[in-house]
């Protein structure tokens, strides 16, 4: 496996840690389909939240927050849409978070923007 998809493994299973314990529930991982794959599905109380993950282990080419641009989102919010068309369960709100994680000196720093989009 190549060392970037190494390090976005660790960083998805560290967002994931993350987010159960600020008392979200995950629904699914990865779920892919025709046009994209979502990182994270996860409740949080009645809303469903979908959930990129972005990991970075410098700054070279910006950050982990940055990565995530307008196109992405929309993108986004369209697979939410085609994910919710295949479940019984229903939410009352849907929203987009981001969980952008930089690496430095081996050291996770978290950041997790609610509502993005």
């Amino acid at each position: 496996m190549a060392a970037k998809d190494e390090l976005g493994r660790h960083g998805e299973q560290i967002a994931v840690g993350y987010l159960l314990r600020n008392g979200m529930q995950i629904l699914d991982r990865n779920w892919r389909c025709p046009d994209g794959e979502i990182d994270v599905l996860a409740r949080d109380g009645r809303a469903l939240v979908v959930v990129e993950v972005k990991t970075r282990s410098g700054r070279t080419h910006g950050t982990a927050l940055e990565a995530v641009n307008r196109a992405k989102l929309v993108r986004l919010r369209g697979l939410a849409v085609q994910w919710l068309s295949m479940q019984r369960e229903r939410f009352e709100s849907v929203r987009i978070d981001v969980v952008a994680l930089e690496r430095f000196a081996g050291d996770f720093a978290i950041r997790h923007e609610r509502g993005v989009c």
